[in-house]
Order: C-alpha cells, then sequence, then structure tokens
C-alpha cells in the first residue's frame, strides 16, 4: 500500500497467513477469536486486511471489511504492546479507513479505546458484555431444528433485520466453517429463533443468538450448548434486559466488555432480538 518515510512503517494488505497471525494476537489480547474465524472473515473483503511492518516485523494490524457500498465493520486493531504509543496505530488506521471510503463504519470498541474512537467521530450506540462459564440449568423449552434445514434466504435477511446490512457472503462462510453447529426455532413455518455456536481458542461461543423472544433463545441456547460440557462465552446487548438474564440466569458471569459504534448513518436494528453478538470483529 504505502510506506511512511518518518517512521518507515511499510503498510500492505493482509494475505492468509497475515490474517491468521492477527487472529493469534486476538487470542493473547483475550478477545478469544473462534478456531475459523481467520477464513471466514477473509472470505468477505480479503482487501480489508491491513498490517504495518517496520524491519520486516509486524508491529500493528486493524481490519476495514466492507460489507457493501454501504457499510464497512472495523475490528482487529491491535498494536504490538511493547510499540504502542508510537503512532503506529493510527497510521494503520487512516489505511483502515481509506479502504472504508464513504461507508459509514461500525466497530465494537474496548474500553480503552472508546475516547480515541469518539475524537474519530463514532458515538456509541450501546455497549456489549461478554459472559462466560459454564452454563447451568439448561432448559428445552421449544422443539429446535438444525439450521442447515432453514432457507439460507432466510437467515440473510432475519440478520439483517438486527445488522445495518445484509451480509450473504459472510453468512456462506460462518455458516459452513468447520465446527460450526447451528439451530433454529420454527414457528408456523417461519424463523423465530436461531444462533451459531463454535470453537474458540478457550471453550466455545455462541455468536449469533437471534430471536423474537426469550423463550425461542432459550431453546436455541440449549441445544447449542448441549452436553458437550465446558466453558461456553455470549456477547450479550446490555440494552436487552432478556438476553442479560438469559446470560447470568445459566451462571454465566461477565468477562469482557466493548461499546457498538458507529460513524455515520445506521438504520433502526431490532436490539431486542440480539441475544449474543455474532463477533467482535465483524459485528
Amino acid at each position: 500500500m504505502s510506506a511512511n518515510s518518518d517512521t518507515g512503517l511499510k503498510i500492505r494488505t493482509m494475505d492468509a497467513d497475515d490474517i491468521a497471525k492477527a487472529v493469534d494476537w486476538a487470542a493473547a489480547e483475550g478477545w478469544n477469536p473462534g478456531l475459523s474465524d481467520a477464513e471466514c472473515f477473509a472470505s468477505v473483503d480479503p482487501e480489508g486486511f491491513i498490517l504495518g511492518e517496520l524491519d520486516g516485523k509486524t508491529v500493528a494490524v486493524v481490519s476495514a471489511v466492507n460489507y457493501d457500498d454501504t457499510f464497512c465493520f472495523l475490528g482487529f486493531f491491535i498494536v504490538r504492546p511493547e510499540l504502542r504509543g508510537h503512532s503506529f496505530g493510527m497510521q494503520v488506521s487512516h489505511a483502515a479507513l481509506a479502504h472504508a471510503g464513504k461507508r459509514t463504519m461500525g466497530l465494537d470498541g474496548v474500553v480503552e479505546q472508546q475516547a480515541n474512537y469518539a475524537k474519530s467521530g463514532f458515538v456509541r450506540a450501546y455497549n456489549n458484555i461478554r459472559y462466560g462459564g459454564v452454563p447451568t440449568q439448561l432448559r428445552a423449552v421449544e422443539a429446535v431444528v438444525p439450521l442447515s434445514e432453514v432457507p439460507f434466504d432466510d437467515i440473510v435477511a432475519d440478520d439483517a433485520r438486527v445488522f445495518p446490512t445484509a451480509r450473504p457472503s459472510f453468512w456462506k462462510a460462518w455458516l459452513n466453517a468447520p465446527g460450526h453447529r447451528g439451530y433454529a426455532v420454527l414457528r408456523d413455518g417461519k424463523l423465530s429463533a436461531w444462533g451459531v455456536i463454535r470453537p474458540c481458542h478457550k471453550g466455545r461461543k455462541i455468536g449469533p443468538l437471534i430471536a423474537d423472544d426469550r423463550e425461542g433463545a432459550e431453546a436455541v441456547f440449549a441445544a447449542l450448548v448441549g452436553d458437550e460440557g465446558g466453558e461456553v462465552f455470549l456477547d450479550v446487548p446490555q440494552p436487552n434486559s432478556e438476553a442479560v438474564a438469559l446470560a447470568t440466569g445459566h451462571g454465566l458471569t461477565p468477562v469482557f466488555e466493548t461499546a457498538r459504534m458507529y460513524a455515520g448513518p445506521v438504520k433502526p436494528l431490532e436490539v431486542d432480538r440480539i441475544f449474543g453478538v455474532t463477533t467482535f470483529e465483524l459485528g
């Protein structure tokens, strides 16, 4: 892409190995990405993954994934800990913003960066809380079916009710990734609740978990958790009190926090249907 003559930082697009490294960095930061996240993310916008190199070594990474001509999601903003405070993060961020162009941008900002995002024009929409633990008191309150039995277009359309744009290419990769399992509740033949669980660096993570109501969310949650055991993580929009109650009701406790922020106009979203965010890195 470019090189900064003052700092010697070379900025370029990541290749597949670089994206895998960025995911490893995210794991080291405690973000606990999924084992197949790198492949899924790269399938949407390979040009949107950007790094900064100094003397041939990666010092900073960021992603700006353009879903379509109107919306971009920023993520993976990480600078090597020993090199923070040297403008490297700012430089790769400028490259990410250039890739996004005039699109509305969204991100899930960690607490320590939220003030900086606000200075760049991002406005907080709501907080997300990651809950984790070994789930208890699972209850199968309603019949579920494998998500593979639900028409793909129905899944994409339902996601577009809770996300700023439709993202079929992402869902094609996410639903078919190794280790990803999904279930759904159908009422009168229509999709009412659905979710996906995937193996992560630590335990498993549910994302998304979308439902018309708590009962549907409970049914899908129970099916996703199953009897495998171990830790499960769920990223919950704090304004959705029923989602918070679901997480705490199963013995999960807060472990991480972000803020969903947007720069630019976003259509009204049905946040009360989001019981679990798909992914902090791509929204």
